[in-house]
């Protein structure tokens, strides 16, 4: 087989990448990051075109998004709305017009009607159901991070860690979530692909680990691997998703189930980020 991977250098995109390369398959990268012709927000994208008409499967996982810092502080500025309402337009364009077998990244956060990244990704849905593809909504993925400035809870409680031996919370830490990790993200992925012909397009594929954790759980965890660690908790609340709970559909345990638990994937996160920042001398 023969993917593309649309957003191929974000955190999913680019474990997504490693997982098919590891199983010798061919994993064809297409990311603004790599380079300005791999904007998705050009249209007409003659490059997006020709490599979509040469791939058998097409992953997009490609958005204007990053953690809940970057969503407080951008998702309702122009520029955010725009970027993502051009990305679908170009991809979705040629999506239709090849008919292209194809996942689009969705998030537990579609229902969320106060949030605009939520309502820009059921959109996306939308489009995704008219063109008789598969909606995967993925629940807070977490993994290695290369851009920063859009990092995630469990990447910026690392880090903090790491450099200040204390984790500042933006909130008091009450709130749970279900976390994924981005390798069991990557075997959702290929396996939904393989079996794209017969899954239902009625339930919902939430991809989740299924385990409720409260942000402050995550910092006690973190806080295990650097020993001395001080967590402090803030007063505020929740303001991205607004303590929302929904309870993700199983339909999808009838073709993968999460294997890696929280405690093992911070722990390979942990191993990750304290050899690069020996290696640097840091």
């Amino acid at each position: 087989m023969k993917y593309l991977i649309l957003g191929s250098s974000g955190q999913i995109g680019s474990a997504l990448t490693a997982y098919i390369r590891n199983r010798n398959e061919e994993a064809i990268e297409f990311d603004i990051v790599r380079s300005p012709r791999e904007d998705l927000r050009l249209y007409p994208n003659p490059l997006l075109e020709s490599l979509v008409q040469s791939c058998d499967f097409v992953f997009f996982l490609a958005f204007d998004v990053g953690g809940s810092v970057y969503l407080k502080t951008y998702q309702n500025s122009y520029d955010f709305i725009s970027n993502n309402i051009k990305i679908m337009h170009t991809t979705f364009e040629i999506l239709r017009k090849l008919k292209k077998p194809f996942v689009f990244a969705s998030s537990q956060m579609a229902s969320m009607s106060h949030s605009s990244y939520g309502l820009l990704k059921a959109i996306g849905d939308h489009y995704t159901r008219s063109l008789g593809g598969l909606i995967v909504k993925f629940w807070n993925v977490y993994g290695v991070e290369h851009d920063l400035k859009k990092s995630h809870v469990i990447t910026d409680f690392i880090l903090k860690a790491m450099e200040h031996g204390k984790i500042e919370m933006l909130t008091n830490g009450l709130e749970e979530r279900q976390f994924l990790n981005s390798e069991d993200a990557s075997r959702a992925l290929v396996t939904l692909a393989q079996n794209y012909a017969v899954i239902s397009r009625e339930k919902p594929l939430h991809v989740t680990n299924f385990e409720w954790t409260s942000i402050f759980g995550v910092a006690e965890i973190i806080a295990k691997h650097f020993p001395g660690t001080k967590i402090v908790a803030s007063r505020d609340t929740d303001t991205v998703q607004l303590a929302q709970r929904n309870e993700p559909d199983p339909a999808i345990q009838k073709f993968w189930r999460p294997s890696i638990s929280l405690e093992e994937g911070i722990g390979k996160m942990v191993a990750y980020y304290t050899h690069l920042t020996n290696r640097k001398g840091l």
